[in-house]
């Protein structure tokens, strides 16, 4: 248990931090299963920005590391590039 009040605060806001990246990480992998299943080419054109700053905003904030990042980008693009 923690001994000072400031730990205390300390568990409280990484409980908040953590919930808030588990949150916005799951709500990313959705938005990126959803383009991947899309045949559509103007829905996936649409939908690549959106993912695009999701995975930059993730991140920017270090819940993904940002070449893990670049990588998705990339082969998201190449997903919706060669759909016809």
């Amino acid at each position: 248990m923690a001994n000072h009040k400031s730990a205390l605060k300390r568990i409280r806001s990484n409980d908040a931090k953590r919930l808030r990246n588990k949150y916005q990480h799951k709500t990313t992998r959705n938005a990126i299963a959803l383009l991947r299943d899309t045949n559509n080419k103007k829905e996936a054109q649409e939908l690549l920005p959106k993912v695009t700053a999701m995975l930059d905003k993730l991140a920017k904030n270090n819940v993904i590391h940002k070449n893990k990042a670049s990588n998705l980008k990339s082969s998201l693009t190449l997903h919706v590039n060669n759909l016809k």
